[in-house]
């Protein structure tokens, strides 16, 4: 007999992404044997931005990742406390959510793409199945936990599913499926949305070691290995991470800060909203600065963490990732990934900027939950997408490819 909602199966199905085991490290992310179905009925979310690469070439890369990371926000603060798995991609973002808010994510995710045309002037593409459906296409969700401290978690996937449904929602794979997907338009109601926490104050992280490398590997047969070769040619270790203390540089007033009035004002004044923002950012920044504890507040183990929380994008057969490399081994990289891919192994897409810009996402300062999205400069994802995208149709089209 099932038992009703309420009861303790209900329960353990909103505990299933926070009792997964741990991955620690993003090497550990390619341990398999620690990856678990998700249940029939979690609910897999994809967006993903159109036009995201004349956005970058318009100066719009700021906002691309801020509406990118829109429904993780949402969804994560719609849930909240329940711990869910999601990916964030550049230009788009990947969520699951439980059954018990399928339709209430529903409903927030139409005002998320409401708000990101209204708002930001970016049309976003949205679409959400029940896990259960779409193993009917005859793909799976299996799902682990990348977890680089204490109750920061981020979702990494295998199994094929979220390639499946981001096909369909592009238009590139099935119809049915993409019907089944569909968020209507007439549910966007015009009503804010919960985006509390997102934000994007830093500076652009500058290249400490030579360049920022966003990287897209896809098809490999041994993934972990291809990415621990790669982190072997640049120097593998924390000077690798885009977010370091050297890299990390405030100020004030923040860049874009109009972007996070707008997600703050909730149907209030938006000069309101910019003016309680620039009073609460100048706070921040004066305490960073200064750089001593205000109550339960640690400057300096908030930017040590800051450093350790970011993301590592793998889902499928696909691997992302930025790091800051020595130019030397950038060629190095290159020549490695050349050869993997003319024996036809393996497909990659590489930009090269001198910058990397990130995302937050913070719940708490105090208690140390908070996560932070990384691109890579110059629309680091969405210009390695381009590659790779021209690398699967070809040489002559690879070639043409910046």
């Amino acid at each position: 007999m099932t038992e009703p909602a309420g009861t303790d199966a209900d329960e353990r199905s909103l505990r299933f992404f926070a009792d997964l085991p741990v991955l620690a490290t993003a090497d550990a992310t390619f341990d398999t044997s620690r990856y678990r179905p998700a249940p029939d009925d979690w609910v897999l979310v994809v967006t993903d931005i159109v036009g995201s690469t004349q956005a970058v070439a318009a100066g719009q890369h700021k906002t691309v990742n801020f509406v990118a990371a829109m429904a993780i926000a949402a969804l994560k603060n719609l849930c909240a406390p329940t711990s869910l798995p999601f990916l964030f991609g550049g230009d788009g973002s990947v969520v699951m959510v439980p059954p018990r808010f399928a339709e209430a994510a529903r409903l927030a995710l139409a005002r998320v793409r409401g708000f990101a045309l209204r708002e930001c002037g970016l049309q976003l593409r949205v679409g959400a199945v029940p896990v259960g459906l779409l193993r009917g296409f005859g793909c799976d969700v299996l799902v682990g936990r990348f977890e680089p401290s204490p109750g920061n978690s981020f979702g990494v996937f295998l199994g094929g599913g979220i390639a499946t449904l981001e096909s369909a929602v592009r238009g590139r794979g099935d119809a049915a499926l993409a019907a089944q997907a569909a968020i209507p338009a007439e549910l966007d109601d015009g009503q804010p949305v919960d985006l509390d926490g997102l934000s994007c104050r830093w500076k652009p992280l500058q290249s400490g070691r030579g360049k920022m490398v966003t990287l897209i590997l896809q098809g490999a047969r041994d993934p972990g290995a291809v990415h621990a070769q790669v982190m072997a040619l640049a120097g593998q270790g924390p000077a690798s991470r885009p977010a370091r203390r050297d890299t990390l540089r405030g100020s004030w007033p923040p860049g874009n800060l109009w972007l996070e009035a707008r997600a703050a004002r909730r149907g209030g004044s938006l000069w309101g909203a910019w003016l309680r923002l620039m009073v609460w950012t100048f706070l921040a920044w004066l305490i960073l600065k200064v750089g001593r504890p205000i109550g339960r507040f640690d400057p300096d183990r908030y930017l040590d963490e800051v450093a350790h929380n970011t993301d590592f994008c793998k889902h499928d057969d696909t691997v992302s990732f930025v790091i800051d490399c020595p130019l030397p081994a950038i060629d190095a990289i290159r020549a490695y990934l050349d050869g993997l891919a003319a024996q036809g192994t393996l497909r990659y897409g590489m930009h090269v900027s001198e910058t990397a810009l990130m995302t937050c996402l913070v719940t708490s300062t105090v208690d140390s939950l908070h996560v932070h999205f990384v691109d890579g400069g110059d629309g680091g994802y969405t210009s390695a997408a381009k590659v790779l995208k021209a690398q699967a149709r070809g040489p002559a089209a690879s070639s043409a490819a910046p």
